[in-house]
């Protein structure tokens, strides 16, 4: 079997761009939920489910249709997906009712899962020499999307009103199909079962596979505690330091500057520095968080410095547990991308939800403390695993 040829720079690019825009559509409806509720007729206690049946349905979707990959085309899959988001966008911009909202929201979530189709298709193009700095370079476009996705919605509501943010999402939808139809190579897996049995050897993956496992705890713990930040500190930044909601969405603009931390990752990891690079990231995580526990010490700049640096190491870990899991078997990158991913968004749905109750309780000296925990649990995780690994007759060198 002919080893594959690195993906030129320009289709690198496109994935990330790809994958940044349609992460997006997760992300718009968060800081303009007090503009939809009121026009479709949510309660502001029903409104926040706006965000959760999102993540919900990205969740399914990593769960239920990434495993799809392991069976048909790829190219045929990731355009019918694109359909879908188009679609959702469309009915969430016309949505004249709470809801129909609601369900389009968890319609919003599947459709964004051709990110989830994208990356694993990627790694698989690339050969194993380059296969970290392409995903580290395609995850910087992600991590980008996630972070302007947010300031981008709030600065267009602004100006044009809430359905505006959707129409436009929906017509970029439009733009990446058409470039993709014309651009993505087509893949057809090997892998030949049906989709029952695929969906049951996504339960033997994760029990026979303890790189998957402890990959995807430690990663949900990193990104538990980037979504429990980034939810957390416009209510820090508006309460504490009085900022308006246009200097807010500049300051989720300059967190963007962490996402320049993935290529970087995906580099060291190709050099074999990966065991090095996960440490940095999960301490570096724990760090970033530890100072805002001393309220003496918490500013608007310090706030923006932890940003930076809690974004890089999430994507420095991230980068490298995709390197360790897409080794594992190129047959399952499907299933096994789904399985790490939903891992992760699980534990980025706790940090959020806990974000609220936990500034209202102990203020931003509560969410520092709960953020400084969660790496060091990861910590805690990676190097048991480590240590049993080099116990191990048959060390594993994917970890």
């Amino acid at each position: 079997m002919t080893a594959p040829r690195p993906l030129s720079p320009a289709l690198v690019v496109l994935f990330a761009f790809a994958c940044g825009a349609i992460v997006g559509n997760l992300y718009y409806a968060q800081p303009i939920i007090e503009l939809i509720a009121p026009d479709i007729g949510l309660s502001q206690a029903t409104a926040s489910l706006i965000v959760s049946l999102t993540q919900i349905g990205y969740v399914a979707g990593m769960l239920f249709i990434t495993p799809l990959l392991d069976l048909f085309e790829n190219k045929r899959l990731i355009l019918s997906t694109l359909g879908l988001a188009f679609l959702s966008l469309i009915l969430s911009a016309t949505a004249q009712n709470g809801g129909l909202f609601l369900f389009v929201a968890f319609l919003t979530g599947l459709g964004a899962v051709s990110v989830q189709m994208l990356i694993p298709l990627a790694a698989h193009l690339s050969p194993e020499e380059t296969r970290g700095r392409t995903v580290g370079n395609i995850m910087g476009g992600l991590l980008t999307g996630i972070l302007l996705s947010r300031p981008l919605s709030s600065f267009v509501a602004d100006h044009l009103g809430w359905r505006a943010v959707f129409f436009i999402a929906a017509g970029l939808m439009i733009v990446i199909g058409l470039v993709l139809a014309l651009t993505l190579p087509k893949h057809s897996p090997s892998h030949k079962a049906r989709y029952s049995t695929l969906l049951g050897s996504m339960a033997s993956l994760w029990l026979t596979q303890p790189v998957l496992r402890r990959r995807s705890l430690l990663q949900a713990t990193m990104f538990g505690t980037f979504s429990l930040f980034w939810t957390a500190v416009p209510l820090e930044l508006f309460r504490a330091f009085h900022l308006s909601q246009s200097q807010i969405a500049l300051f989720a603009l300059a967190g963007a500057a962490g996402a320049l931390a993935a290529p970087l990752s995906g580099r060291l990891g190709d050099a074999g520095h990966g065991a090095t690079v996960t440490l940095a990231g999960l301490i570096g995580g724990a760090v970033a968080m530890v100072s805002g526990a001393v309220p003496a010490l918490v500013s608007i700049a310090s706030l923006m410095i932890a940003g930076i640096v809690l974004d890089a190491c999430v994507q420095l870990t991230m980068i490298q547990g995709q390197r360790a899991i897409y080794s594992l078997d190129p047959h399952s990158r499907g299933r096994l991308n789904g399985l790490y991913m939903a891992s992760i968004f699980v534990g980025g749905a706790i940090g959020s939800a806990l974000a609220s109750p936990l500034y209202g309780v102990g203020g931003w000296t509560a969410i520092a403390i709960a953020g400084t925990l969660a790496p060091l649990t990861g910590l805690a995780i990676y190097l048991t695993g480590e240590r049993m690994a080099s116990a191990s007759p048959t060390p594993d060198l994917k970890a």
